[in-house]
């Protein structure tokens, strides 16, 4: 089960790569079998990686827009060629189905890609400064500038795709960029950075591994640009009040919703929950987590999710037909559990282990006040409650602290738009599962679920600064 590195031992710190004087276990989630032994950084060797990034940021800075756009596309060139290894790799490290590993790889290929694009659109403009009489005669126009270094932090769910969101666009903007993958999936985000490093200056990227205390170094120097976190909230809001007043990008948490309507095509927003509720074994930020269905159709829609939960497999995740399996550890699983247990409803499907794993499960009108309701559960937990009447169903949804995608299912046109209209959320998609992401479009959230927009564009922009030059001839 061990996996053998293709990158240097240690970490890519500086100009080459710094030996740890100690390293973590990388277990399988699946059986617990060692991955690798990971090395294990210091907030010592956060410092250096931080000296060596603003020792960088010239460098990077100066470096020619084709030189940027080539080092993105050699690294996607690369990843391509060795698509399959990433995959395996990826099943390895984070215990998900290899159907979701093939679709994080593809991902990270888009953002790669889409970031290399995007440098060719990384431009000012000019601005017209006579609307006042004191600016007649005067030339004013703005360009972008980098932010300076860029400090990224990822979440275990999704390494790789997540530490690509965190690297390309801060090499698009010609930012340096160090990046601290979960300490549990480090090995997909090394070889990533090891794809890069030849192609940028010395200290342009960097990751450095750790615990919270390498974190907390990281964030807290204020000598950095900007900090991008993908993961909890509450950590998200640590590290914005420790990283204060530089600039944060929170990519948080969420406990996505899905509205079904009085007139939705039923099986169509069935199938959406089972795929939408269970894919990455529910360890996703906008896996569908609670569904709000129209009183008169709630029968009808309950016996077609749990007839659909019957054929969602659980088992291994590197067989092809494996749709669940173990979460990335024990207290993982044992916090799901207990939140199933503390809700109060009886299970219409699952609620128990089944191996390393937790069942499909659907939790029937579970309330307010309930962790699996309120909170972000994280695992393969669908909660199901009628309501009335959409205006209650949007009520419930905005109810929460939470707000980054949610679902509405409708053959209405005018419940589209309404659901568009006053749903509070960084994304409201129609008849499709709120788990739905493309790679270029601006993704992030409001209230807990965040501040800040992902996708190369919008990335990009948030790790520019704009530069006004007033010029009088």
């Amino acid at each position: 089960m061990t996996f053998t590195a293709e990158w240097p031992s240690g970490l890519p710190i500086g100009n080459g790569w710094v030996e740890t004087a100690g390293t973590t276990d990388v277990l399988f989630p699946y059986d617990g079998s060692l991955v690798a032994k990971a090395p294990l950084g210091t907030p010592e060797l956060a410092a250096a990686a931080l000296d060596a990034a603003l020792a960088a940021a010239p460098a990077m800075a100066a470096l020619p827009s084709h030189a940027r756009r080539a080092a993105l596309l050699r690294a996607h060139d690369t990843l391509r060629d060795r698509q399959e290894d990433f995959e395996r790799l990826l099943v390895l490290e984070t215990g998900k189905p290899l159907v979701d590993c093939k679709v994080e790889v593809a991902r990270t290929l888009v953002t790669l890609a889409t970031a290399a694009e995007e440098v060719a659109r990384l431009h000012g403009e000019t601005v017209p400064l006579d609307l006042l009489p004191s600016g007649e005669g005067l030339v004013g126009f703005w360009t972008r500038r980098p932010i300076g270094v860029v400090v990224g932090i990822t979440g275990f769910n999704y390494p790789l795709l997540l530490a690509a969101h965190k690297i390309a666009p801060s090499v698009a903007a010609g930012c340096p960029v160090i990046v601290k993958p979960a300490p549990a999936t480090p090995l997909a985000t090394l070889w990533l950075v090891h794809l890069l490093r030849d192609s940028l200056p010395p200290g342009g990227v960097q990751l450095v591994t750790g615990d919270v205390e390498v974190g907390r170094r990281l964030v807290e120097d204020r000598r950095i640009g900007a900090v991008s976190f993908t993961g909890s909230a509450a950590a998200g809001h640590a590290i914005a009040r420790n990283a204060a007043p530089t600039k944060v990008l929170l990519e948080l948490g969420s406990n996505a919703a899905l509205v079904v309507a009085a007139d939705a095509d039923l099986e169509a927003a069935a199938d959406a929950v089972v795929r939408g509720g269970y894919y990455a074994s529910g360890q996703a930020c906008i896996s569908v987590q609670r569904v709000l269905v129209e009183e008169p159709v709630r029968e009808a829609f309950l016996s077609l999710v749990a007839e659909r939960v019957k054929d969602v497999e659980v088992g291994d995740p590197r067989l092809p037909g494996t749709r669940v399996a173990p979460l990335i550890d024990g207290p993982a699983t044992d916090r799901v559990l207990e939140w199933i247990a503390a809700s109060g409803a009886e299970p219409l499907t699952g609620g128990h282990r089944d191996g390393r794993a937790i069942a499909p499960t659907v939790l029937a009108d579970v309330p307010d006040g309930a962790a699996a309701w309120d909170e972000e559960i994280f695992g393969p937990v669908v909660c199901v409650r009628s309501v009335p009447d959409l205006d209650a169903a949007f009520a419930a949804v905005n109810q929460s602290r939470y707000g980054l995608h949610v679902a509405v299912f409708t053959r209405s046109l005018a419940t589209a738009f309404a659901a568009i209209e006053r749903i509070d959320a960084g994304g409201v998609v129609v008849n499709e599962v709120p788990g739905f992401r493309a790679d270029n479009m601006p993704y992030g959230g409001v209230k807990d679920s965040g501040v800040g927009r992902e996708g190369p564009r919008f990335a990009i922009e948030e790790l520019t600064v704009t530069r006004m030059a007033i010029i009088r001839p």
